[in-house]
């Protein structure tokens, strides 16, 4: 039998076939292998019908450590009106009422506001709108810009006293018969200027007065070279009177004025006419040296800006323990308490003291400087210092006796021991090593209460645009101090026109 091979073509289709079934089967193995293999977890789906062997962590936020010190809670420092069913204040000195429309003397044809800005601190601000009404300034010309970005919650009565944007409506008005006007929302310092600014276009103020919320006004009414006259004489002028005349004079001899200082800004009559000429205050400069900048550019167009006397004006960072003091009221003596008080020592003792402390460590200082003095010329025992300390004492008494012989008989012991309070209050803020503003973190509460924020977070957050400002200073004018004419030559054109003037060389 005869047996053929088959041919070329055939043979190849043939290996072909075999080709195509053996990868056939080693794929069907392969498959069937990765089956029997554990999946890794990175391959494994999130979502599905298989879920994770174990849940991933959730990300934990790594929290800041607790202050050690939070200070004490804040009291209400009229306690006359929070007493329950008390709704008057007591009567303001006689000396400093003010006549009925007194501003119409003056040929001015609207009487000037006063706008007094509030953001934190309820007692601080209370004391500023006393010591202004008690030194003869009308309720009804005092306007508190509510700057607290709260909204309604302090109309409506809904924060705390120890929340920082506490503000009691009831007292301002309804008692105390002040104006409230709220802003939008939170405001820096220069977006509340002009703010202030806006409210004189709607309420068609020609001019308007403006103050700083942590201060201590006071009328003279000891007299001097300005007010002349004390207060129980003919020609008494009260600090309301006297930033009458200031404002009739500005208006009548000066066609360019622009501002009026009162011990610096911190009370400040404004020209609106002024403020717009320049532009306004700018917003991107919004707290620190922005007075600078707007103060500079008021000079570089002509617009006058002088120092004036109107009362004694304190800038302070403590509240006094009782507002009736201002009210002269018999009884009550002033004193002061720190709303932010620096963390106790060691032992527990507060650093801080309050006023009859302060004095007596002042008293026991002079007596050692006294004492160390008298050694330094003499040879001593122990009995001559004791000798020298009791003659001293005895002088020290006799002294005051001698002064407050002649106080009773002007009637101004309590006005003297007021800006005695006074005085200790502005060293206090000015003559530590703490910061000025210290006060501005006295009230730690308000937790879950309406538009509730953090007050070292806001501390922080405006320090931190604060510096940001700085910058946009520097850039604007490529100048790093407050002295952009007399030292840079710049004028008001060059606004972001010139390179920076420092590290040059």
């Amino acid at each position: 039998m005869l047996i053929t091979m088959p041919s070329q073509r055939k043979l190849f289709t043939i290996i072909l076939v075999i080709c195509a079934f053996s990868v056939v089967l080693l794929t069907a193995h392969s498959l069937a292998t990765l089956d029997s293999l554990p999946v890794p977890h990175v391959l494994k789906p999130s979502h599905g019908d298989e879920a994770p062997d174990r849940e991933p962590k959730k990300p934990k936020p790594k929290y800041k450590s607790p202050p050690e010190y939070t200070p004490p809670p804040i009291k209400d420092n009229f306690p006359l009106l929070s007493s329950e069913g008390k709704n008057t204040p007591p009567p303001i000195p006689s000396w400093n009422v003010p006549a009925k429309d007194l501003y119409t003397q003056y040929n001015l044809p609207t009487p000037p506001p006063l706008l007094i800005g509030f953001t934190r601190s309820w007692p601080m601000l209370q004391q500023t709108v006393v010591s202004y009404l008690t030194a003869g300034w009308p309720a009804s010309q005092i306007y508190v810009v509510e700057n607290t970005g709260t909204q309604q919650a302090n109309a409506r009565g809904q924060l705390s006293l120890q929340n920082p944007f506490y503000l009691n409506h009831t007292v301002l008005k309804d008692i105390l018969g002040v104006n409230i006007i709220q802003t939008p929302t939170l405001l820096s310092f220069a977006q509340l200027q002009n703010f202030y600014l806006a409210q004189s276009y709607e309420r068609q103020w020609p001019y308007y007065f403006w103050s700083h919320m942590d201060v201590l006004a006071f009328s003279f009414e000891d007299g001097n070279e300005k007010a002349k006259a004390k207060y129980n004489e003919e020609g008494y002028s009260s600090l309301y009177t006297m930033a009458l005349k200031t404002l009739k004079d500005a208006r009548e001899n000066d066609p360019r004025w622009g501002i009026r200082f009162f011990a610096y800004d911190h009370l400040a009559l404004v020209n609106p006419e002024a403020y717009e000429d320049v532009g306004g205050w700018d917003t991107l400069i919004p707290y620190y040296v922005t007075d600078c900048d707007m103060h500079s550019r008021l000079t570089m167009r002509n617009w006058s800006m002088k120092d004036a006397k109107a009362g004694a004006i304190f800038d302070i960072s403590v509240a006094l323990d009782d507002l009736s003091v201002l009210y002269r009221v018999d009884g009550v003596k002033p004193s002061f308490t720190d709303p932010n008080p620096p963390p106790p020592e060691k032992g527990g003792m507060f650093r801080w003291k309050r006023y009859a402390e302060e004095e007596e460590m002042k008293r026991i200082q002079k007596r050692e400087e006294i004492v160390a003095g008298w050694l330094e010329g003499r040879s001593t025992t122990g009995m001559a210092v004791k000798e020298a300390l009791v003659n001293k004492r005895e002088e020290e008494k006799k002294s005051e006796e001698q002064k407050n012989e002649e106080h009773e008989t002007d009637g101004l012991d309590k006005w003297r021991a007021l800006q005695k309070i006074a005085d200790d209050m502005y060293h206090y803020k000015h003559g530590g090593k703490r910061g000025r503003n210290t006060w501005q973190l006295g009230q730690r509460g308000g937790q879950g209460e309406p538009f509730y924020y953090n007050a070292e977070g806001l501390a922080k957050g405006i320090e931190l645009i604060t510096e940001t400002g700085k910058e946009v200073y520097r850039n604007k004018w490529g100048h790093r101090d407050c002295d952009l004419i007399t030292k840079a030559g710049l004028s008001f054109d060059d606004q972001w026109m010139v390179e920076k003037d420092w590290g040059r060389f």
